[in-house]
């Protein structure tokens, strides 16, 4: 771990020591899940019971394997809708905040990722179902790259103690956002027509093998685009998967084992998956769809991995709105802070 990890690690298992409720910020790829394994471990040790929740399935399928290969000894459950499995007892559970509801004080640890995201986010019952798993004296640890409002009122109110880390474990910067304009896109979308420039960037990937995701606001518009690219390029080459798609997780497999190059995607691509060395590309960037931690987060998939550290971020949009400007400026500013770091 860099010596930054090492300062949050140490934050983390003092939280879960003294029972604390703290958020962990740090940047898309810094390396959250490495920090807080000394911190379970004591925990383990100790004989408590940890849970770690997010509101994604996503996320908790690509944690399990890693979670499981670094506590091997220890009973283990993985819960979500998609995972019918019974329940069984365990010292440590990795689930959806909505399997939370399942469990009345049965947590010492409950470590709760992207905590800014849907359907957490805003969610009283949910936010009652945390209370409500957890033991009266216990440990809560937040983690969030994209912190909502609250959150940071919270944090300069000194209501919620805070960790930082603006820095990837790699010590590279964050890609950057670059805003390229399409006019009335959606409009030509109907008429079974791309922008020319979104049709070379994905012809410029295939001929490179480089892979990538290609964000969209809307379920109704990955049928359409899909249908279009179909006429120009090799079919074989992508997929595209949406939140309700029955084979969501085989085609989320299928590009993490690069047996695709690329998937049209909704937002539930967002956040808590990696798949090394892509690119992005959001198209229609503008919708109100994107918010701008979504649009962060999406940034954020690309340049992890120490291998391919850097990459494309390509938003294409009719305007440059709110949520834009302010996705740009708060990468823009997380690496001010890491060029600092780095001296």
């Amino acid at each position: 771990m860099t010596n930054e990890q090492k300062k949050c690690s140490k934050d983390i298992i003092e939280v879960f020591e003294n029972n604390k409720t703290h958020l962990l910020w740090a940047v898309t790829g810094a390396g959250k899940t490495e920090m807080l394994f000394q911190g379970i471990e004591k925990a383990l040790t100790e004989g408590k019971r940890v849970c770690i929740a997010s509101p994604r399935v996503d996320v908790c399928v690509e944690l399990y394997p890693r979670i499981k290969e670094a506590f091997a000894n220890t009973s283990m459950i993985l819960l979500h809708g998609r995972n019918p499995q019974p329940y069984h007892y365990a010292q440590l559970t990795i689930c959806t905040t909505h399997q939370l509801l399942r469990f009345y004080h049965a947590f010492d640890v409950l470590i709760i990722d992207e905590v800014d995201s849907f359907p957490f986010v805003n969610n009283d019952g949910l936010h009652f179902a945390v209370e409500n798993a957890t033991k009266q004296s216990s440990a809560k640890l937040f983690l969030t790259a994209t912190p909502t409002n609250e959150m940071t009122k919270k944090i300069r109110s000194n209501k919620l103690s805070a960790s930082y880390l603006p820095i990837r474990f790699h010590r590279h910067l964050l890609p950057e956002i670059k805003l390229k304009y399409t006019k009335k896109w959606r409009e030509n979308l109907k008429k079974q027509k791309l922008p020319k420039l979104l049709l070379h960037k994905i012809d410029e990937k295939i001929k490179a093998n480089q892979r990538f995701l290609l964000f969209v606001p809307r379920i109704a518009d990955l049928k359409p685009i899909s249908d279009i690219l179909a006429k120009q390029f090799d079919t074989s080459k992508w997929e595209t998967v949406f939140s309700s798609d029955d084979k969501r997780m085989e085609k989320v497999s299928d590009m993490r084992e690069q047996r695709k190059l690329f998937l049209i995607t909704t937002t539930i691509l967002e956040r808590g998956v990696t798949f090394p060395g892509i690119d992005v590309i959001v198209f229609g960037a503008e919708d109100e769809v994107f918010s701008t931690s979504s649009l962060v987060q999406i940034a954020g998939r690309v340049g992890r991995k120490l291998d391919r550290p850097t990459g494309e971020v390509l938003f294409l949009a009719e305007e440059n709105t709110l949520a834009i400007k302010s996705a740009i400026n708060q990468i823009k500013y997380m690496n001010k802070k890491a060029k600092k770091l780095n001296g």
